[in-house]
């Protein structure tokens, strides 16, 4: 299991990356990030709800209340967050491989 530390900082971006799977509600976007790990990250709902505000407040999404019995907000990826996805990924990208360069690299 990842370390809490290690994911510090990435919790917006996998929460961009699930949502470009189309709209979700809080608790959906804990299950997509639970499932795409394979169980491994298991978000509590004080982490995930706070970051929806958060990428809300910054217009990387949108959030709209409905109602099938429950109220519930649903969470859309807006084109802004499109592109912060994307210049998310590539930097995840490059910083992942600059750090497996240096802890696997095995020294004689």
């Amino acid at each position: 299991m990842a370390s809490p530390d290690a994911l510090r900082g990435h919790v917006d971006a996998m929460l961009l990356s699930v949502l470009a799977d189309g709209p979700v509600h809080g608790y959906g976007a804990i299950e997509r990030i639970r499932d795409r790990s394979g169980g491994a990250l298991d978000f509590p709902s004080g982490t995930v709800y706070p970051a929806l505000k958060r990428l809300e407040r910054r217009g990387l999404i949108e959030g709209e209340w409905e109602s099938s019995g429950r109220s519930k907000r649903v969470y859309r990826l807006t084109p802004a967050g499109a592109s912060e996805l994307e210049a998310q990924r590539t930097e995840w990208t490059a910083t992942a491989s600059i750090i497996t360069s240096v802890l696997g690299a095995a020294r004689a």
